[in-house]
């Protein structure tokens, strides 16, 4: 079992010194360090509690985990996994959520702004100023705000987190399944649409999880397992409360890559 926690519900204020609560290249270095020894053959428990991060270090990490474990490993999710946090879910064999639980949609963003959202706004400027050019002059300072190469990124990070979450979700959650394929895309077209989730921030329930496709167990169905699960989970909120660490990377055995303010243990 591995937990891999951030802070930012308890330290957000810290972003703005540098702080990256964020899943990124560095995270590695805590999941080599917590897999090294570690017996492999029983697979991985993956408890997850994360606002989502880069999509480049998302997959790096997937695949890492994969050529250790295979599709062998369950995500859980005591309450919240958002973004390249879902995705990192999707790429298990199967998810556990609670009742209090959530997940989010996958829809990549840049700058902070959802990349469909950019995407929407451009081509409904592009269709208004062509049936009447008179708006151009109301979309120009919107426009004008838009890097040369932004819609071009905005096209190719959507393909992007699609693609990678198809492929996880064929060969992992519906490896089995006859119409695998067609569950995955059927899945993403429901995680990742901007137009049906509304925003980035949309908490997805274990129920949502399920209608939209998703291989989900409830963690209450398993009162040994949801005691442990909910024990982990208060006592790493609780260290990223008081004390100056802000991401925990640890495994069953008690050894841990830990994050903290000022320093990294």
């Amino acid at each position: 079992m591995i937990v891999y926690y951030s802070g930012w519900l308890q330290k957000g204020s810290l972003s703005k010194e540098g702080i990256d609560f964020s899943i990124n290249d560095a995270d590695i270095n805590g999941f080599m360090t917590t897999i090294y020894k570690m017996g492999k053959a029983k697979g991985l428990d993956l408890i997850l509690h994360t606002p989502g991060g880069d999509i480049a270090a998302t997959e790096s990490l997937v695949e890492y985990l994969r050529q250790i474990f295979g599709t062998n490993i369950r995500a859980i999710i005591p309450q919240l996994a958002m973004s390249c946090g879902t995705m990192i879910a999707c790429s298990c064999k199967e998810i556990i959520m609670g009742k209090h639980s959530s997940i989010g949609p996958i829809d990549p963003q840049i700058f902070g702004l959802p990349a469909q959202g950019i995407l929407e706004e451009f081509n409904k400027a592009r269709d208004e100023i062509l049936q009447n050019q008179l708006s151009a002059y109301i979309w120009q300072p919107i426009i004008a705000k838009y890097s040369p190469t932004l819609i071009g990124e905005c096209d190719k990070s959507i393909t992007w987190s699609e693609k990678i979450v198809e492929e996880w979700l064929t060969t992992g959650m519906f490896k089995d399944e006859e119409n695998g394929v067609e569950k995955a895309k059927d899945v993403i077209s429901k995680l990742g649409s901007h137009e049906l989730t509304k925003t980035h921030n949309k908490h997805i329930s274990i129920k949502q999880a399920k209608d939209f496709g998703l291989i989900v167990s409830p963690l209450e169905s398993d009162q040994l397992l949801q005691d442990k699960v909910l024990s982990i989970h208060h006592a790493c909120i609780q260290t990223l409360s008081a004390t100056p660490a802000y991401k925990i990377i640890e495994n069953h055995e008690g050894i841990a890559f830990i994050q903290s303010y000022g320093r990294i243990n």
